[in-house]
Protein backbone atom coordinates (compact mmCIF):
# COMPACT_ATOMS: atom_id res chain seq x y z
CA UNK A 1 0.00 0.00 0.00
CA UNK A 2 1.17 3.50 -1.26
CA UNK A 3 2.17 5.61 2.02
CA UNK A 4 -0.05 9.05 1.74
CA UNK A 5 2.91 11.60 0.43
CA UNK A 6 0.56 15.02 1.23
CA UNK A 7 3.25 16.27 4.11
CA UNK A 8 5.93 15.76 1.31
CA UNK A 9 4.03 17.81 -1.46
CA UNK A 10 2.97 20.31 1.21
CA UNK A 11 6.74 20.74 2.14
CA UNK A 12 7.88 20.60 -1.70
CA UNK A 13 5.60 23.02 -2.46
CA UNK A 14 5.76 25.51 0.59
CA UNK A 15 9.37 25.23 -0.76
CA UNK A 16 9.19 26.16 -4.25
CA UNK A 17 6.19 28.41 -3.96
CA UNK A 18 6.55 30.31 -0.44
CA UNK A 19 3.98 31.20 2.08
CA UNK A 20 0.57 32.09 0.56
CA UNK A 21 -0.94 34.81 3.51
CA UNK A 22 -4.23 33.29 2.77
CA UNK A 23 -7.85 34.13 2.68
CA UNK A 24 -7.86 37.74 1.78
CA UNK A 25 -9.85 39.99 3.98
CA UNK A 26 -9.91 42.87 6.46
CA UNK A 27 -12.59 40.57 8.65
CA UNK A 28 -14.26 37.44 9.40
CA UNK A 29 -17.60 38.73 7.77
CA UNK A 30 -15.87 39.88 4.65
CA UNK A 31 -13.84 36.22 4.32
CA UNK A 32 -17.16 34.67 4.93
CA UNK A 33 -18.87 36.30 2.44
CA UNK A 34 -15.93 36.39 -0.10
CA UNK A 35 -16.53 32.30 0.47
CA UNK A 36 -20.25 32.57 -0.60
CA UNK A 37 -19.17 34.59 -3.75
CA UNK A 38 -16.80 32.66 -5.34
CA UNK A 39 -18.79 29.70 -6.02
CA UNK A 40 -18.31 29.38 -9.58
CA UNK A 41 -16.57 32.14 -10.41
CA UNK A 42 -13.12 33.50 -10.44
CA UNK A 43 -11.43 35.52 -7.41
CA UNK A 44 -10.86 38.58 -9.61
CA UNK A 45 -14.56 38.78 -9.90
CA UNK A 46 -15.02 38.65 -6.55
CA UNK A 47 -12.60 41.21 -5.57
CA UNK A 48 -14.91 43.53 -7.61
CA UNK A 49 -18.37 42.72 -5.97
CA UNK A 50 -16.65 42.82 -2.44
CA UNK A 51 -14.77 46.61 -3.72
CA UNK A 52 -18.46 47.42 -4.58
CA UNK A 53 -19.67 46.35 -1.55
CA UNK A 54 -17.06 48.32 0.47
CA UNK A 55 -17.70 51.48 -1.14
CA UNK A 56 -21.51 50.69 -0.18
CA UNK A 57 -20.16 50.57 3.21
CA UNK A 58 -22.04 46.93 3.46
CA UNK A 59 -19.48 44.83 4.63
CA UNK A 60 -20.91 43.97 7.82
CA UNK A 61 -23.79 41.88 8.44
CA UNK A 62 -25.96 44.94 10.13
CA UNK A 63 -25.17 47.12 7.17
CA UNK A 64 -25.60 44.18 4.20
CA UNK A 65 -29.20 43.43 6.19
CA UNK A 66 -29.99 46.26 4.90
CA UNK A 67 -30.25 46.52 1.56
CA UNK A 68 -33.42 45.22 -0.42
CA UNK A 69 -32.33 42.18 -1.97
CA UNK A 70 -32.20 43.61 -5.61
CA UNK A 71 -29.53 46.44 -4.24
CA UNK A 72 -27.41 43.56 -3.17
CA UNK A 73 -27.84 41.61 -6.38
CA UNK A 74 -26.66 44.78 -7.89
CA UNK A 75 -23.39 45.38 -6.13
CA UNK A 76 -22.76 41.83 -6.62
CA UNK A 77 -23.14 42.13 -9.95
CA UNK A 78 -19.72 41.57 -11.01
CA UNK A 79 -19.15 38.03 -9.20
CA UNK A 80 -21.78 36.33 -11.50
CA UNK A 81 -25.22 34.63 -10.70
CA UNK A 82 -25.65 37.77 -8.80
CA UNK A 83 -29.72 37.40 -7.62
CA UNK A 84 -28.58 33.57 -6.69
CA UNK A 85 -25.45 34.54 -4.86
CA UNK A 86 -27.76 37.39 -3.22
CA UNK A 87 -30.45 35.32 -2.01
CA UNK A 88 -27.50 32.72 -0.53
CA UNK A 89 -26.35 36.00 1.49
CA UNK A 90 -29.08 36.47 2.97
CA UNK A 91 -29.69 33.28 4.08
CA UNK A 92 -26.43 33.45 5.80
CA UNK A 93 -27.15 36.44 7.30
CA UNK A 94 -30.65 34.72 9.00
CA UNK A 95 -28.22 32.19 9.89
CA UNK A 96 -25.80 34.45 11.87
CA UNK A 97 -28.85 36.75 13.26
CA UNK A 98 -30.60 33.56 14.99
CA UNK A 99 -27.57 32.15 16.10
CA UNK A 100 -25.92 35.19 17.20
CA UNK A 101 -29.89 36.41 19.11
CA UNK A 102 -29.63 39.44 16.66
CA UNK A 103 -26.88 41.25 17.33
CA UNK A 104 -25.23 41.46 13.93
CA UNK A 105 -22.74 44.17 14.81
CA UNK A 106 -19.16 43.50 13.32
CA UNK A 107 -18.24 40.68 16.14
CA UNK A 108 -21.48 38.55 15.30
CA UNK A 109 -19.31 35.86 13.62
CA UNK A 110 -17.95 35.38 17.03
CA UNK A 111 -20.89 33.71 18.57
CA UNK A 112 -20.21 31.20 15.88
CA UNK A 113 -16.55 30.79 16.68
CA UNK A 114 -17.35 30.13 20.29
CA UNK A 115 -19.13 26.82 18.41
CA UNK A 116 -17.88 23.31 18.51
CA UNK A 117 -16.98 22.41 15.10
CA UNK A 118 -18.68 19.50 13.81
CA UNK A 119 -21.90 21.13 15.05
CA UNK A 120 -20.84 24.09 13.68
CA UNK A 121 -20.58 22.54 10.37
CA UNK A 122 -23.90 20.70 10.45
CA UNK A 123 -25.53 23.92 10.73
CA UNK A 124 -23.79 25.58 7.96
CA UNK A 125 -24.29 22.72 5.68
CA UNK A 126 -28.25 23.44 6.63
CA UNK A 127 -28.34 27.14 5.06
CA UNK A 128 -29.78 26.92 1.84
CA UNK A 129 -26.84 28.00 -0.71
CA UNK A 130 -24.00 26.41 1.57
CA UNK A 131 -22.45 22.92 0.20
CA UNK A 132 -19.23 21.74 1.76
CA UNK A 133 -16.70 23.55 0.53
CA UNK A 134 -18.00 27.12 1.37
CA UNK A 135 -18.90 25.63 4.74
CA UNK A 136 -15.51 24.40 4.96
CA UNK A 137 -13.97 28.01 3.99
CA UNK A 138 -15.97 29.70 6.15
CA UNK A 139 -14.93 27.48 9.28
CA UNK A 140 -11.41 27.39 7.88
CA UNK A 141 -10.48 31.40 7.04
CA UNK A 142 -13.44 33.13 8.83
CA UNK A 143 -13.38 30.91 11.94
CA UNK A 144 -10.13 29.46 12.33
CA UNK A 145 -11.68 26.34 12.86
CA UNK A 146 -9.53 22.60 11.81
CA UNK A 147 -12.27 21.91 8.42
CA UNK A 148 -10.04 21.00 5.63
CA UNK A 149 -11.48 22.43 1.93
CA UNK A 150 -11.66 20.27 -0.88
CA UNK A 151 -11.84 22.42 -4.00
CA UNK A 152 -11.41 21.59 -7.61
CA UNK A 153 -8.00 21.84 -7.41
CA UNK A 154 -7.27 19.68 -4.55
CA UNK A 155 -9.87 16.46 -5.95
CA UNK A 156 -7.48 17.44 -9.24
CA UNK A 157 -4.36 16.63 -7.69
CA UNK A 158 -5.23 13.77 -5.76
CA UNK A 159 -6.57 12.11 -8.83
CA UNK A 160 -3.82 12.86 -10.92
CA UNK A 161 -1.40 12.04 -8.23
CA UNK A 162 -3.52 8.24 -7.72
CA UNK A 163 -4.34 9.13 -4.34
CA UNK A 164 -8.32 8.78 -5.24
CA UNK A 165 -10.23 7.88 -8.43
CA UNK A 166 -12.12 10.15 -9.93
CA UNK A 167 -15.38 9.76 -8.31
CA UNK A 168 -14.34 9.97 -4.92
CA UNK A 169 -16.94 11.71 -2.61
CA UNK A 170 -16.25 15.01 -0.97
CA UNK A 171 -15.24 13.51 2.16
CA UNK A 172 -13.14 10.64 0.99
CA UNK A 173 -11.05 13.22 -0.39
CA UNK A 174 -11.06 14.86 2.50
CA UNK A 175 -10.32 12.52 4.79
CA UNK A 176 -7.26 11.48 2.34
CA UNK A 177 -5.78 15.01 3.62
CA UNK A 178 -6.50 15.44 7.21
CA UNK A 179 -5.21 12.01 7.62
CA UNK A 180 -1.72 13.01 6.64
CA UNK A 181 -1.75 16.13 8.24
CA UNK A 182 -1.92 16.98 12.23
CA UNK A 183 -5.03 19.13 12.65
CA UNK A 184 -4.07 22.74 13.21
CA UNK A 185 -5.21 25.67 11.17
CA UNK A 186 -2.38 27.15 10.21
CA UNK A 187 -0.93 24.23 8.18
CA UNK A 188 -4.47 23.22 6.91
CA UNK A 189 -4.74 27.11 5.76
CA UNK A 190 -1.38 26.96 3.75
CA UNK A 191 -1.74 23.23 2.68
CA UNK A 192 -5.02 24.43 0.43
CA UNK A 193 -3.89 27.53 -0.28
CA UNK A 194 -0.38 26.36 -2.03
CA UNK A 195 -2.69 23.30 -3.91
CA UNK A 196 -4.79 26.25 -5.19
CA UNK A 197 -1.58 28.06 -6.24
CA UNK A 198 -0.01 25.17 -7.97
CA UNK A 199 -3.34 24.28 -9.64
CA UNK A 200 -4.01 27.11 -11.13
CA UNK A 201 -0.06 27.57 -12.50
CA UNK A 202 0.73 24.10 -13.07
CA UNK A 203 -1.93 21.96 -12.54
CA UNK A 204 -4.43 22.99 -15.15
CA UNK A 205 -7.45 20.80 -16.10
CA UNK A 206 -6.23 21.07 -19.62
CA UNK A 207 -2.29 21.19 -20.70
CA UNK A 208 -1.35 20.60 -16.98
CA UNK A 209 2.98 21.88 -16.92
CA UNK A 210 3.92 18.61 -14.67
CA UNK A 211 7.45 19.11 -16.06
CA UNK A 212 7.45 22.48 -14.30
CA UNK A 213 5.08 21.92 -11.24
CA UNK A 214 6.85 20.93 -8.08
CA UNK A 215 4.69 18.25 -7.94
CA UNK A 216 6.35 16.85 -11.44
CA UNK A 217 9.04 14.24 -9.70
CA UNK A 218 6.03 12.60 -7.59
CA UNK A 219 3.79 11.40 -10.20
CA UNK A 220 6.48 8.55 -11.00
CA UNK A 221 5.40 7.01 -8.17
CA UNK A 222 1.45 7.85 -8.56
CA UNK A 223 0.75 4.80 -10.41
Amino acid sequence: MKLNPIRKYYDALLHALGPSGWWPGETPFEVAVGAILTQNTNWGNVEKAIAALRAARALSPEAMRRLTPEALAGLIRPAGYFRVKAARLGHFLDFLAAEAGDALDDLALGYLGRQELPRLREKLLAVRGIGPETADSILLYALAKPSFVIDAYTARLAQRHGLAPEETNYHDLQDIFTSALPEDVALYNECHALIVRAGKEFCKKSRPRCGDCPLGAFLEGAA
